[in-house]
């Protein structure tokens, strides 16, 4: 065979979901993100580790358009995010346009950011309504089915005020994963959890990944990060230092400022096989 016919039955890679390039962010005089590069593929599960103030949130939060950029740019499925080429450079996208291209994505925050005013199945059905155009039938029944996966099937009439943090947080995925986004961007969801209602947001997430669901997940929980994500990514001082897949990152990490985060690292351990045992 030669060689141009072996390279024309060779598949073309596939192109990332997510793909950052050098990708530059400053906030003042501080250089919160300095040519990062990060590539996320169909069914990842891509945990971004490292210690506060390396850029993670940041990174999550520029791939979601809620921040500007200085540099580099973010494709979904190689799509140009924000900017569009014009006159032989580019200008950036409207507002109207840049939201059409976040609707690909779910974005899950810190804080829960639920209505307080409505129902925990309008938080979930409403956008997928007035943002995607579906039905209320289709939104409504979208929504209970991830009310029942996640736990919550009893509180589709309640208002969030009376859900613990935990159940609020369920809700929140419920929400960003209700209109089957390309890829859902986790900001530290268990960071302002009780410790005791960390477990059932995660087993949420765990449950998720094992659908096939693309996820980019920032959090400082090494075990879902060991035991869950299948890559992960180690930041500091807005730069990516070190990747490599969950069970390399953890058992040889090469660089000695990965290995100095990791050995802070208690061991306190919360696996998969724990995780089930939550109940809901």
């Amino acid at each position: 065979m030669t060689q141009a016919a072996t390279q024309a039955s060779t598949p073309a890679p596939a192109e990332p979901v997510v793909r950052v390039e050098g990708l530059r962010k400053r906030y003042g005089d501080k250089l919160a993100l300095d040519g990062v590069d990060l590539e996320v593929h169909e069914q990842e599960v891509v945990a971004v580790l490292g210690p506060s103030g390396s850029g993670k949130s940041t990174l999550v939060r520029c791939i979601h358009q809620l921040e500007t950029i200085e540099g580099g740019a973010i494709h979904l499925d190689g799509e140009l995010l924000g900017y569009e080429a014009h006159r032989g450079g580019y200008r950036t996208l409207s507002e109207n346009r840049v939201c059409v291209q976040r609707r690909r994505m779910g974005m899950v925050f810190q804080q829960f950011n639920l209505f307080p005013h409505w129902t925990v199945l309008k938080n979930i059905a409403e956008p997928a309504m007035s943002v995607h155009g579906q039905s209320r039938r289709q939104a409504e029944e979208r929504a209970r089915d991830l009310l029942d996966r996640v736990g919550l099937a009893d509180k589709a009439d309640v208002h969030p005020r009376h859900l613990s943090g935990g159940q609020q947080q369920r809700v929140a995925i419920a929400r960003a994963v209700a209109t089957r986004p390309r890829v859902v961007l986790f900001d530290e969801p268990t960071s302002a959890l009780d410790p005791e209602l960390v477990g059932e947001v995660l087993k949420v997430m765990k449950d998720l990944a094992e659908t096939g669901m693309t996820m980019v997940v920032v959090t400082h929980e090494m075990e879902f990060a060991r035991d869950v994500a299948t890559r992960c990514v180690f930041m500091a001082d807005g730069k990516v230092v070190e990747e490599a897949p969950s069970d390399q990152f953890f058992s040889a990490p090469r660089s000695e400022r990965l290995r100095s985060f990791l050995s802070r690292y208690s061991g306190e351990r919360r696996s998969p096989t724990d995780l089930e045992k939550v109940s809901s």
